[in-house]
Formats: structure tokens, sequence, C-alpha cells
């Protein structure tokens, strides 16, 4: 068939739900769409379970038990995906996130994942821990995938990345004094970097400030580009350029309205003198 994307079980919860399926839809013979007849979804959802783009709801697991006549055995993976921290779409976004020629990246109220220390980074996953939002088991999945995307940073050739954060990413102080240091300490040498370029949007930037949620850009090895926001409960990868682009366009609008490089590392210098 032609245009068929490999899966890779292994990827995610949700990954190992879509092979599954393809699995059993393929022993049977059946089509995308004969699945989706029998089930009473459309062959487009039932590809974007497939392929991860989407996560099974509980209706849905049921609905596919049903068709293969498996008992509960969906409806079982189907909770081991909603078990996981990964928002939905993270895990399509995290796989081309590590073979990306460039990325780019907003951020409010915490440093991204992927210029976090390892201290600052444990700190934002026990405090979701303790609040009941995810559960251990979870806070190490979020941990071990966390280093492997910062180990992907090292590939050759390295990635450029661009990053615009908020002022509120430096002025709130995470895991106490000396975590917070030393994560002031990693933007300063993660902007000294020849491939990087880092921003801050200062406070006054007010509405001239172009998004109001996190954003994450990719440009992949042919140029074509995805984009990936997120909620605190919800994420979306987006892969139409005609929805992509004004994205792309509202984040060079950031760029020129945000601090130069130099201003912000008199800002993360200010920072480290405790200085307003």
């Amino acid at each position: 068939m032609l245009n068929r994307k490999e899966l890779d079980p292994e990827r995610s919860p949700g990954a190992a739900f879509g092979q599954h399926l393809r699995m059993l839809r393929d022993e049977r013979g059946w089509t995308q769409e004969d699945l989706a007849e029998r089930m009473g979804y459309s062959g487009t959802h039932i590809s974007a379970i497939e392929t991860g783009r989407r996560s099974p709801t509980p209706q849905f697991a049921h609905s596919a038990d049903k068709a293969f006549g498996t008992g509960d055995t969906f409806e079982r993976r189907g909770r081991a995906v909603r078990h996981t921290a990964l928002l939905e779409g993270f895990p399509e976004y995290v796989a081309n996130e590590v073979r990306a020629s460039e990325i780019r990246l907003f951020e409010l109220g915490i440093i991204p994942g992927l210029l976090q220390t390892p201290e600052y980074a444990a700190a934002i996953t026990t405090g979701a821990v303790r609040r009941g939002a995810i559960t251990e088991h979870q806070a190490e999945e979020r941990m071990t995938l966390l280093a492997k995307r910062q180990a992907s940073l090292e590939r050759d050739p390295a990635p450029l990345v661009y990053a615009v954060l908020d002022e509120s990413c430096i002025r709130r102080t995470v895991g106490g004094p000396g975590v917070m240091a030393a994560q002031v300490e990693r933007l300063a040498a993660f902007a000294e970097l020849p491939n990087t370029v880092l921003q801050f949007a200062p406070y006054d930037l007010g509405e001239r400030r172009s998004f109001d949620l996190p954003v994450r850009l990719l440009t992949l090895p042919d140029r074509s580009m995805v984009a990936y926001a997120e909620s605190a409960q919800q994420g979306r990868m987006e892969r139409d350029m005609r929805f992509v682009q004004p994205i792309l366009t509202a984040y060079h609008q950031l760029q020129v309205e945000a601090l130069s490089q130099a201003a912000s590392m008199t800002m993360i210098n200010q920072v480290r003198k405790g200085t307003p």
C-alpha cells in the first residue's frame, strides 16, 4: 500500500493501541473504511487512531472490541492510553521533533522542556505528583522522555533552535533558589550555542504578544512544517500549511517584538544578580 505509515508500538501506549488495531484489521483483510462501517466511525478517524494522531475514547475502544470480538482487550489498552502522562498529539510531536532541522518554541510560566535542567524538570513533575495531577509512574515516564528529547539535540547536524520565552518563565521560581540559579545558567549556556537563538518577551509587550498558549513549530528535513499547541488538558498537532502558516507568521511577529538576544542576556544577568 502506498504511503502506509510505519508504526512503532514502543513509542507510547497510544501507538501500541493503534498498531494492534491495524494488525487485527489486516488479519481480517478489512480496509479502514470496512472497519469504520462496522464501528460507526469514519475511515479518517480509524486512520488517526492507528497512527496515534488521536487517542481512543472509551466508546471507541468498546466499539473496537465489539467489531473484532476481542472481549475487553481494547478497553484495557485504552485505559493504558488514558493513564499516560502525555497529552494527546504529543507523542507524534516528539517523533517529529527528534528529526526536525529547525525547532521554534514559545513558552509561558515555565522553561521549555528541551531547555530544563534535570533538577528543574524534577521539581515540575514532583509538584504535579503532589497535586495528584499525575502518578509517580507517569512522572518517571515524563522524565525518561524528556531525557531522550534533550539528547536528540546533540545529533549531527544539530537542529536550529529558536526559543522565545515569556518573561514569566525566568521570573517564576521553581524548585527553590538553587535549582533556579542553575536553570538560569543553563539558559545562558544555551544562548551561547552557534545553533540557537534565545529571546524573552517582556511583560510590557502586553497585547503585542502573539500567543496566549505555548506553541511549538517544527521544520522537517523535507522543509515541510508542523505546529503543536496545548492547553492544560489537550494537545493538538497541525500539519495543514493553511493553518501552520498563520502560526509561523505570528511567531515571526513575536520574534520582532521580543527582546534581542543581547537584551535577553541582560535580563538573565539581572536575574543572576537578583535585580528587577
